[in-house]
């Protein structure tokens, strides 16, 4: 009896598996909230009084506080990126806490503006335009904290092991999903905050 063994070809992209894995991830992750903001249009055109009210109850300053400072972190996620790259730890260390700071400080002004509302009895059942607001910050929320996770195992084992200039594709690839969380909420300030 014998065995025979065949082998197949394999196509090769070029690309770091993880980082592939990345963006399919992202491409269902812009399906998904590609829904939030067809609901968002459609229930806008079909109430759009309570729409435009309800949205000048939203503090534009403090949201554009916070667009600055998410946009700040994307910004110290590709310098940590490309510090690891270039074999510099103590940079890639610095320019990730940054990130992982201006990443906390954007969930407390979140926060902030939450309890603000709240203390106006205003809720994610008030009314139509709030229960998409509501509905739409908070995954981009959740998706703040899915971000911060993994940043903060990956600084916490470069202070405790080193982390290899080798494995400077999965910051990669935390980058891509980083940067995602940015975009998606540069989509999300005009459309909750601006258009109105």
């Amino acid at each position: 009896m014998s065995t025979a063994t065949t082998t197949t070809s394999r196509f090769n992209t070029g690309i770091y598996h993880g980082k592939l894995g990345m963006w399919v991830f992202l491409a269902s992750e812009i399906m998904f909230f590609a829904g939030f903001f067809g609901a968002f249009i459609v229930l806008r055109d079909l109430n759009i009084e309570v729409f435009t009210a309800s949205a000048h109850q939203l503090d534009k300053v403090v949201a554009t506080i916070n667009t600055a400072v998410l946009i700040g972190s994307s910004l110290t996620m590709a310098l940590s990126h490309l510090a690891l790259e270039r074999g510099n730890e103590a940079k890639f260390r610095l320019f990730l806490t940054i990130t992982i700071v201006c990443a906390f400080a954007f969930l407390g002004i979140k926060s902030y503006e939450y309890a603000s509302k709240f203390s106006q009895d205003i809720y994610p059942w008030t009314n139509t335009f709030f229960a998409t607001y509501f509905t739409m910050t908070g995954f981009h929320a959740l998706h703040v904290i899915g971000g911060i996770i993994p940043m903060v195992w990956m600084l916490g084992k470069s202070l405790v092991k080193g982390y290899p200039q080798s494995m400077h594709h999965r910051v990669e690839a935390l980058g891509l999903y980083w940067h995602f969380v940015d975009l998606v909420w540069i989509f999300l300030f005009p459309t909750l905050y601006l258009i109105f």
